[in-house]
């Protein structure tokens, strides 16, 4: 029962991070332990099936690992539902403080993903300079226009899905790139199930195929693939800096003024630019926790995974 509402707590983690634009869910599903049995158990969901279609339910759950599945997905969905207009609210509200904590997570996560990286060799290196460019180029890209058809629905939540089990690349920040954040998120809100339903069978056909490419790496080329998340993770913080000016702006669907291509400004500067308090204290504070969060999430599933003494 311990370990069962330790991992529903993981998962309404994950849950909280997939909402906000700029913050992954497999950064959490990394630091808490529970990364490659998320992999695994995503990859052999086709081998489930067929032993579903053959009647052998007992042998489909096990090669799922459908308890886990099932338990992380409820914490998952749990947190989504009920936090999304929540951290609607604080983004709108209180950006500088919200993106603080997420920056103090993100950068702990560096280290602790890095350390994981046993032979520092020159092509790990290589690994790590390519993930934070890509991710670099990801947060600096122009958001461009989708439609918000079925198709574009599903092909989004194909796309989206692979970045919220990449550690450093956010899902939610792959919809705002596409243009849908504010339709999904609204789908969310207003539980919009036809919506809903076309975007989780592109996460579902999304999801099987990428995870079982990751898991593969994570099992062939460990070292490379982590050097490479880590840097992802570093490219991502470009995004999740507090403090930012707006160049351009966009109306979306819902007739909002919502930004487009912005800046990142140090905090003197950015208070001399808009007049408006950076809030130091509370933003180093609030990242400061988010560094003591990670470290806790990562004692307690140290603990958890270490065997009990007899």
């Amino acid at each position: 029962m311990k370990d069962t509402i330790l991992l529903y707590a993981k998962g309404l983690a994950m849950g909280a991070a997939d909402v906000v634009p700029g913050v992954s869910g497999g950064t959490i599903a990394f630091i808490t332990g529970i990364y490659d049995r998320l992999l695994a158990a995503i990859a052999a969901v086709p081998q489930a099936v067929m032993h579903l279609a053959r009647g052998r339910i007992g042998q489909a759950w096990k090669a799922a690992d459908a308890t886990f599945l099932i338990t992380l997905l409820a914490g998952v969905l749990t947190s989504i539902f009920s936090l999304a207009r929540i951290i609607t609210y604080l983004l709108e509200e209180h950006p500088i403080p919200v993106w603080s904590f997420f920056f103090g997570l993100i950068l702990v996560s560096v280290y602790l993903v890095g350390r994981e990286v046993e032979q520092r060799r020159l092509s790990r290196l290589v690994c790590f300079a390519a993930g934070l460019l890509f991710a670099y180029w990801i947060t600096v890209m122009a958001p461009m226009q989708m439609g918000s058809g079925p198709l574009s629905i599903f092909m989004a939540g194909a796309i989206a899905i692979c970045a919220m089990i990449l550690p450093g690349i956010s899902g939610s920040f792959i919809l705002v790139l596409l243009g849908l954040y504010p339709v999904v998120l609204g789908a969310v809100r207003s539980l919009d199930f036809g919506l809903l339903g076309f975007f989780a069978a592109g996460a579902l056909l999304g999801l099987v195929s990428f995870a079982r490419l990751l898991s593969w790496m994570l099992k062939h080329y460990r070292d490379g693939t982590l050097a490479f998340l880590t840097g992802l993770m570093v490219g991502s913080l470009n995004k999740v800096w507090p403090w930012k000016e707006t160049l351009t702006w966009r109306t979306n669907s819902a007739g909002e003024e919502v930004p487009v291509l912005q800046q990142n400004l140090l905090p003197g500067a950015y208070g001399e630019l808009t007049g408006q308090d950076p809030q130091m204290f509370i933003a180093l504070l609030l990242a400061v926790s988010g560094v003591a969060l990670v470290l806790g999430l990562e004692w307690v599933a140290g603990r958890v995974r270490q065997p009990v003494a007899s």
